[in-house]
């Protein structure tokens, strides 16, 4: 085997792992990326114990000897982006620009986190009784498990790993199985970075034994989830018999309002880029697109012509808009999807079968039918390139549709009216909400997260991150 072979990295040590398993290129399924090993429950428990070991210290740590080790990640990050970029483009599927970008973002995560182990916020009160002082604190909230999904194997666990470490916790980071490369690759440079041994640590395997054995430790203190609903509702079970502090990404369902007097040509690019880019992986996906009626004709003509440009292959080819499904598991899921949106007597407006590709990878054509909103396309998380057209006699009525789902991740709007753009905002049932702009798209230094079934537990990213990797300490002093 030519092919690298990535290996798991605990307390300060790289460890092999059992077994030989292939780390597939989804775009050419002939050349793999690499190989990796797996880990047994005895071996994640090492991994905790050597995090529980180094918390002491590391929670001690001054914040410059933390805002260096987050700096020089950062700055490695940034300057090998297109080599990371690269890796990631061949291992998880999305096209080279994106998975560029994508690495700069993770990059960047780990400088802004740099910053912020400089400003861990305190507060000094007086109390209500003469000659006493209040401090209000935050620490470390102690061991925290990361376990990480496949669309953007660089960036989540960046917005994960940066701030754990940069409040003073320990970590033990499971990657998705499907994407080895890039976690052994992020593990590489932490390893480099001047962290004491176990305060970082990463574990390849399955999450039906390494995510388990993670979550069921005794010394776990915390636990920050992005993935499936169903995972996370089962880990969520788990964690609460433990009392463990969990923080969740469940995923979206996520709408698009297209109103009469918006920019057609501006909402129609805003359509494409949400649902079709990075192959639809993305739980900000805009997956539901509503349109009202008066256009909505008109919009359904130039998504067709939009999306008859749209190009599917090689995620390495500059020409290429959409690279493969990213992996076999998931083509199944989309394929029946299609026959879903068949079955409930959905109309194909495009796409909706594979491609042919120079190479043997899992590469489907983006897929848009006109559906109704009780079909399962318009209800179901898809995950891939696959959206529901709904037709909405007005303002209210696409409102109305953009709310009735489970999920509450983000929802955009295109339209040149300030008053229904200023209403949308307010009434949108999401966490995040766009104004003329994909709903997929956000930046790393502002909370990142949803409500109902699409998150649990405080927000991700930017200064809100502090509320869930630290807890707070009350000190009374009597002079």
């Amino acid at each position: 085997m030519n092919e690298p072979r990535y290996s798991s990295y605990i307390a300060g040590q790289w460890v092999e792992g059992g077994g030989s398993l292939v780390d597939e290129n989804p775009a050419n399924l002939d050349a793999p990326v690499g190989h990796y090993g797996v880990l047994d429950a005895a071996a994640v428990g090492q991994a905790v114990d050597a995090a529980a070991a180094a918390l002491p210290a590391w929670s001690l740590a001054t914040p410059q000897q933390r805002a260096e080790v987050l700096d020089f990640v950062g700055s490695e990050i940034l300057a090998r982006k297109e080599e990371l970029g690269r890796l990631l483009a061949r291992e998880e599927g999305k096209t080279l620009a994106e998975s560029i970008g994508e690495a700069a973002r993770a990059g960047q995560i780990f400088k802004f986190f740099a910053g912020e182990a400089l400003r861990i916020p305190g507060e000094k009160l007086a109390s209500t009784r003469p000659g006493v002082d209040v401090e209000v604190t935050r620490e470390p909230v102690g061991v925290v498990g990361i376990i990480a999904p496949w669309n953007f194997p660089l960036a989540i666990p960046a917005w994960k790993i940066a701030p754990a470490l940069a409040f003073g916790n320990t970590v033990v980071f499971k990657p998705a199985e499907i994407v080895p490369g890039c976690a052994w690759a992020l593990a590489e440079i932490l390893s480099r970075a001047g962290l004491p041994e176990g305060v970082f640590n990463m574990v390849l395997g399955s999450g039906r034994t390494v995510g388990q054995a993670l979550v069921a430790h005794p010394k776990l203190d915390a636990l920050t989830f992005t993935g499936s609903v169903p995972t996370g509702r089962a880990l969520l079970e788990q964690a609460a018999g433990r009392a463990l502090k969990v923080q969740m990404e469940m995923g979206g369902k996520n709408p698009l309002v297209v109103l009469a007097d918006a920019d057609l040509d501006q909402a129609v690019e805003c359509a494409v880029n949400g649902a079709f880019f990075s192959t639809g992986q993305r739980c900000t996906a805009s997956s539901r697109l509503i349109v009202e009626a008066a256009v909505y004709d008109r919009f359904v003509v130039k998504m067709q012509a939009r999306m008859a440009q749209l190009r599917v292959g090689d995620p390495l080819d500059p020409q290429v808009h959409i690279g493969p499904v990213a992996s076999q598991a998931q083509l199944d899921t989309d394929l029946g999807y299609i026959r879903a949106g068949h079955e409930d007597g959905a109309e194909l407006l495009a796409g909706g079968g594979r491609v042919d590709c120079p190479t043997r990878g899992h590469f489907l054509a983006p897929t848009l039918f006109a559906a109704r909103a009780s079909d399962r396309i318009s209800r179901e998380e898809i995950f891939g390139p696959v959206a529901a057209l709904l037709r909405a006699a007005d303002y209210e009525h696409a409102l109305a549709l953009a709310n009735d789902t489970e999920f509450g991740l983000c929802a955009g709007i295109c339209t040149t009216s300030l008053r229904h753009a200023t209403h949308f905002k307010r009434h949108a049932q999401a966490g995040m909400v766009m104004v003329n702009l994909p709903t997929a798209g956000v930046d790393p230094h502002v909370p990142f997260g949803g409500r109902k079934a699409s998150s649990y537990g405080p927000r991700e990213q930017g200064r809100y991150a502090v509320e869930f990797y630290t807890t707070v300490k009350t000190a009374y002093t009597s002079a």
